[in-house]
């Protein structure tokens, strides 16, 4: 069965790389011991597992995709990196001393047995820290003017946080925090929302094959006709009151992050 990503796996490295900010938010909230083992679920091609790496940490990069691990193999030497899913991981039982998941639980096929999963092979009082957008974060893109239904089929996809907070608490964890984050304007990571002020890239073809919603997702006449409405509306400036009109304060993702229980003795 081919996984997702082995189809956009050729072009995702062209325009995914570790946004430096990101980064040190998820190392902020993962509160790493340098001494641990750490997993990373959904690692792509290794950008983030690798930047964790370069931080002194012992990584561990897990995807689905093989056209993905091999990207990530060529790229970084320095992570150990194996085939697998979040709902059924290949490791022993309290294991790791702490998880993250990048732009990455939007794909799993079961989020109550990944949370388990991830429950079980986590030691105690350690960190489970996930990256991701909500549908009500997405609801605020003014992507929604140009590509309604591609923006709606993605926001299917994402979790709200009341649903994380209730599969964290079932699965052994406690809520620790949420910080939102809003995309900024010298973001280095290519996805979704990345264009946010800088409308341009959309109309990069090699950018769009990195995100999975115009790749996968995407009605290829709608994205077609929303193209060309977008070129039309940077040249009148007309993007400018269509973004306006968009502005929010739910922020365009969020860093959300628990903590496994301690065990009763």
């Amino acid at each position: 069965m081919h996984e997702k990503y082995d189809k956009i796996g050729k072009h995702y490295n062209r325009t995914r790389k570790a946004d430096a900010f990101i980064l040190e938010r998820i190392f902020h909230h993962l509160g790493p011991k340098s001494s641990g083992v750490y997993l990373d679920i959904g690692c792509g091609t290794g950008n983030y597992t690798a930047g964790l790496s370069e931080k002194g940490l012992r990584l561990v990069g897990l995807d689905p995709s093989r056209k993905m691990l091999t990207t990530a193999k060529n790229a970084h030497n320095n992570v150990e990196l194996m085939i697998g899913r979040a709902e059924k991981l290949p490791l022993k039982n309290n294991s790791v001393d702490g998880v993250v998941a990048t732009l990455t639980t939007h794909h799993w096929k079961d989020l109550p047995g990944s949370f388990l999963e991830i429950s079980r092979v986590l030691k105690s009082q350690r960190r489970f820290v996930i990256f991701t957008s909500t549908p009500d974060q997405m609801k605020g893109y003014w992507l929604n003017y140009y590509f309604p239904r591609m923006l709606e089929e993605s926001g299917k996809m994402m979790t709200e946080v009341k649903r994380l907070k209730d599969l964290a608490e079932t699965s052994g964890f406690d809520f620790v925090e949420t910080e939102r984050y809003f995309v900024r304007k010298d973001l280095e990571d290519m996805f979704l929302y990345s264009g946010k002020f800088r409308q341009l890239l959309y109309l990069d073809e090699d950018f769009r094959k990195g995100i999975s919603s115009f790749s996968i997702l995407g009605c290829g006449a709608e994205i077609e006709d929303g193209i060309r409405k977008l070129a039309d509306d940077i040249e009148t400036r007309r993007i400018d009151a269509v973004v306006r009109d968009y502005e929010n304060d739910f922020g365009d993702y969020v860093f959300f992050v628990a903590q496994k229980r301690k065990e009763a003795k």
